[in-house]
């Protein structure tokens, strides 16, 4: 390992980590493992290209010197941002699986146990059967899981780092709030979040804001396509911001004219249940005791709103298609491991089909402390941000931080009492 001091982390993280695997790697008694997943290969040594498709891979063994396999053009990455001295790159013309098993025959690894992330998005079929016809003196295994067994809980650095994507999270939200109004497009809209972001030094995300608006936000995952926001309508934003391919995201809603009692209901559900989680997240919950204290709340709802997803994930490093870690923890019912601290989770307790054309959104992400948690957003308002419901707005654009998040100010007692009944009768 080449000792250096202009990497995202100080170089004694990286050292941690790699003694981590590898600690992981002797309990399961592999001699080396290939690892091809970006996230993984980013956490590990700090390399990052948008160029992933082609085949790359880190060798980590036991004990000896890790090395690189990457196309030659990618090698340039790795003596630019990482630790790692040994590269073996192929050409274009070259076959990368073919190098990776020559490089295992020359390091003395061709007759040893090996594992291998055998469901990595980006080590196909095709280069999983070549690696098994080719490597025919030693023993594959499937380690997939062993480098995201460190991942899933972030060093204070980490915390940091993420503190850095959410601020550019922040400063995209609002500005995307601020241009919400009857007229404007939802490109409109996007462009103002993503200009707003990258001024507040902010990096290309893993996936691009969500803008939608009226009917539109009952499509899952869409984004903006060119439509006119009209008067009384509500707009859904989820912003994701980045930094070092760290990402933190949360979701608001704009209404363009006066909020009906529905949407008030469903925003003062939405923030009681984040209430509720700034309350109870802490270690040693296990991961269906909060997907059961959302859920429970949010299905407790009169508008004919669903929670239709799982209530949250792990949040952290991220390359496309998704900025989640939602493959190493997901919110959901079933799941027995439990909360330490140092994970990170956006909490997304969201209404679906609210008076059945309406979907709407409150989010936050948290990170969990040795006695509580902690919110990335704690300084952005909640409250679903309303706009004159005709033309362009005359006055400022409302204050949007520094507002108190609690749910005394909107729900009445009998309510609160209604919430707080059905959430303890799940043992919260």
């Amino acid at each position: 390992m080449r000792e250096r001091d202009d990497m995202t982390f100080p170089f004694a993280e990286y050292q941690r980590r790699i003694e981590g695997l590898r600690e992981r790697m002797a309990r399961r008694l592999m001699d080396a493992v290939i690892i091809t997943d970006p996230e993984n290969l980013m956490y590990l040594t700090d390399y990052q290209t948008t160029g992933y498709s082609f085949f790359q891979a880190l060798v980590v063994p036991l004990e000896d010197e890790p090395f690189m396999i990457t196309r030659k053009l990618e090698e340039s990455n790795v003596h630019a941002r990482t630790w790692v001295e040994l590269t073996r790159p192929y050409p274009d013309t070259g076959d990368a699986v073919q190098m990776l098993v020559e490089s295992l025959r020359e390091f003395g690894l061709s007759d040893k146990v090996l594992g291998y992330e055998r469901n990595s998005y980006f080590l196909p079929a095709y280069h999983q059967d070549q690696l098994n016809t080719t490597f025919t003196d030693g023993r594959l295994m499937d380690c997939f899981g062993i480098v995201e067994e460190g991942r899933a809980t972030k060093s204070a650095v980490e915390i940091e780092i993420m503190r850095r994507a959410a601020k550019a999270a922040k400063a995209g939200m609002l500005a995307g709030l601020e241009m919400v109004q009857p007229g404007v497009t939802e490109n409109e809209i996007g462009a103002a979040i993503c200009e707003a972001m990258f001024k507040a030094g902010g990096e290309v995300p893993a996936v691009m804001p969500y803008v939608t608006s009226g009917p539109r936000t009952l499509i899952g995952h869409a984004t903006w396509e060119g439509r006119t926001v009209q008067p009384g309508e509500h707009v859904f934003l989820e912003v994701g911001g980045c930094f070092r391919r760290y990402h933190t995201a949360l979701m608001r809603t704009a209404i363009c004219g006066e909020m009906n009692d529905a949407m008030r209901e469903a925003q003062d559900t939405m923030k009681y249940a984040l209430h509720r989680v700034r309350e109870e997240l802490r270690p040693g919950l296990t991961v269906s005791d909060v997907d059961n204290l959302v859920r429970t709340i949010i299905t407790d709802n009169d508008v004919g709103a669903r929670l239709i997803t799982r209530s949250g994930y792990s949040i952290g490093i991220a390359f496309p298609p998704s900025w989640d870690e939602g493959y190493i923890i997901s919110l959901k019912q079933g799941d027995s491991r439990v909360l330490e601290p140092g994970n990170t989770f956006h909490i997304i307790p969201w209404m679906w089909a609210v008076e059945g054309d309406k979907t709407c959104g409150i989010s936050d992400t948290f990170y969990i402390t040795e006695d509580g948690c902690g919110s990335f957003f704690d300084d952005v308002d909640q409250n679903f941000v309303i706009k004159p419901g005709q033309g362009k707005p005359q006055a400022a654009a409302p204050e949007l931080v520094s507002v108190p998040n609690g749910p005394a100010a909107e729900k009445s007692d009998k309510k609160d009492r209604k919430k707080e009944t059905k959430a303890d009768a799940s043992g919260h």
